[in-house]
């Protein structure tokens, strides 16, 4: 992806990934990555809002518990 974006040091990120005009060596490094994450997590839908769903899910499984058992903050007392 890097190197993909790297290839075009005079674009913008909104040159870059102008659904019209994303250059072709990006469209490519885009679509490995989504193919490698869809293989990493056992994503089988077809379009990317379902993966994003998807990834956000698996999200919020992995980091619900984080969060109910992080230890609460301690409460400042006041100074007189």
């Amino acid at each position: 992806m890097l190197d993909a974006r790297a290839a075009h040091p005079d674009a913008s990120l909104a040159d870059l990934y102008d659904p019209l005009t994303m250059p072709a060596n990006l469209v490519k490094a885009h679509a490995a990555l989504d193919k490698a994450v869809d293989a990493a997590y056992g994503f089988k839908g077809t379009s990317d809002s379902q993966r994003v769903a998807f990834l956000f899910d698996l999200y919020q499984t992995y980091t619900h518990r984080l969060i109910a058992d992080a230890p609460a903050k301690p409460k400042r007392s006041k100074k007189s």
